[in-house]
Formats: structure tokens, sequence, C-alpha cells
């Protein structure tokens, strides 16, 4: 079966976010991905990922903490100041934890000049940081409107344009199918881009166990095809976490 990580943003929050690294180590989880970090200094969340044995998989760019004025997001048209600033610092963080991955977060924007920003930014990021892996990840409009990046074939557009070998695409199966309506043929359609993937249950978002996708079966598709990176659980748990994560157990 895969390599299962958890979403310490999403998962274990009935404990102090610090706590979660833990609970996920007993859990049986070996990875963990953290979608906004620095709320905390780099170094105890470091120290939390070496005492409990985790490698951290994956944080997003930029930082939600401002103090005011547009947000850089990365589509944001005369934004790249701002943008360039963010990555700058979430570079400081992944390398501090050694993070596998960067999701660089296109953010709310449209038309012409946002996908020219968008392509400019992530060249630059690309440049910047050649040896960190790099990924942009389609959401589906109704969790967020108006975001840039909305559409699969799009973000494989966006790829290919910024043809850069350290930049490629993060596969959200629910979001997957609030997109297409069909996980598995846009999976079979983008998977050669693919560096990270995310499960949630679908429709709701809650446990990868009940509901109208079987990940199971999806789990042992991925190890037929030889995909060898993390797959995060990111979903918003039922109720306590532990009593959910049947679907990870079973997986093992």
């Amino acid at each position: 079966m895969p390599r299962f990580a958890a979403n310490l943003t999403l998962l274990f929050k009935e404990l102090p976010f610090l706590e979660r690294f833990q609970a996920a180590a007993e859990a049986g989880f070996q990875a963990v991905e953290v979608l906004f970090p620095y709320d905390d200094a780099a170094n105890l969340i470091t120290r939390q990922l070496v005492a409990n044995g985790l490698h951290m998989v994956l944080i997003n760019t930029p930082p939600p903490n401002y103090t005011g004025g547009t947000r850089g997001f990365a589509a944001t048209p005369n934004g790249q100041a701002r943008f360039q600033h963010d990555f700058k610092r979430t570079l400081r963080y992944a390398q501090a934890f050694r993070a596998s991955h960067i999701h660089i977060m296109a953010g709310k924007a449209q038309g012409v000049v946002a996908h020219k920003t968008y392509v400019e930014n992530l060249k630059w990021a690309a440049k910047t940081a050649p040896k960190q892996s790099l990924t942009i990840e389609p959401i589906n409009t109704g969790d967020m409107p108006g975001y840039f990046l909305s559409d699969f074939d799009q973000a494989a557009e966006v790829i290919a344009e910024v043809n850069a070998p350290n930049v490629g695409l993060q596969f959200d199966a629910y979001h997957a199918d609030r997109i297409t309506g069909d996980v598995l043929a846009c999976w079979a359609k983008h998977r050669h881009l693919v560096r990270h993937i995310q499960v949630g249950g679908i429709p709701d978002r809650k446990e990868p166990i009940r509901g109208d996708f079987d990940y199971p079966a999806w789990f042992r598709q991925l190890d037929r095809e030889g995909y060898n990176g993390w797959v995060s659980g990111e979903y918003h748990p039922t109720a306590q976490t532990g009593a959910g994560l049947i679907w990870m157990r079973d997986g093992l």
C-alpha cells in the first residue's frame, strides 16, 4: 500500500498543534504535512519532527499572517514583490524541515494577465530553489470561489509552460471529483505529472473510507502503477481523529 501521511492542519485538531506530531506518530504515520506552519517557530516544529521520527512532506506558500495589503499569491497581477518575499520565507521553513514539497498557491485571480503572472512567478521560484520540489494544485471553485487554478488541464498547461524539472502536480482526489466528476479518469490523464497525493472522503471530505469512491481499490492501483510518493489524509474527521483512521490502517 502507499506511504500515508497526516495533514496536521486538519487531523488531530482535538490537540494543541505541537502535540499533534506525537499523536500522528503513535497512530502509525511516518510523515506529516502542515498547510501553514508559520504561527510557530521553525525550530519548535523541527524538534517535534525529530523527536517523533516524522518526515515533513509538504507546506504551503504564502504565509497567511499579513499585516495588511494585498496577499501576494502567485497569480495575482502586480503582486510579484509580495510573492517573492513570501516564497523566500516559506523556503526557509521548508529547508529547516527538509520538506519534500512546497505547494505554491495560485490565489484568487482570473484572465490572461493572471496566467502570465502565475507562470512567471513559478519560473522565478523554480530557478530560485532548483533543488526544492514545487507543486501546484487545482482547487474546485465551489470550495474556494474565484481560485485561479481550478482545472487539471489548466494545471498541465501551466506546468508545460513553466518547463522546470522541479515543478509538478499535486493531486487531491476530493478536488478531482468536484472538478471533473471522475477521479480515475483524471488520474489516468495526469498521473505522469503528479508528485504528491491528498485524499478525503467523497463527496463530504470526511474520512476516505465511505462514500462514492473506492479508495482501497485506488490505493492498490497506485501500488501496481509504482507510485512512490506520499498519500496524505487531508480531510475533516467526523469525531476524534484516531477513531476514523481505519482507512489508513486497512491500507498498511
